[in-house]
């Protein structure tokens, strides 16, 4: 999988997409079909104002608050 990023009007950069890879250092315990396509992720929490799974440890991802202000709490402590 490949994502073309444009750059001014005439550069474009290809990146590739590294799935499997990512799938398997991805801690997120909900089932999505997201999983491994980061930018979707981040995508997909970004319009709801919260952060993925990968920004919290395993304790405090298992709640599913996925909160910009949950994510404030924890490193506040």
């Amino acid at each position: 999988m490949e994502a073309r990023l444009a750059l001014h009007s005439r550069e474009v950069i290809v990146i590739e997409c590294k799935r499997e890879k990512n799938a398997k250092d991805c801690n997120c315990t909900y089932s999505c079909g997201t999983r491994g396509l980061c930018c979707e992720c981040i995508r997909y929490h970004r319009e709801r104002r919260e952060l993925p799974a990968c920004y919290f440890p395993a304790g405090a991802e298992k709640s599913y608050d996925r909160s910009i202000e949950h994510f404030i709490k924890l490193h506040k402590a």
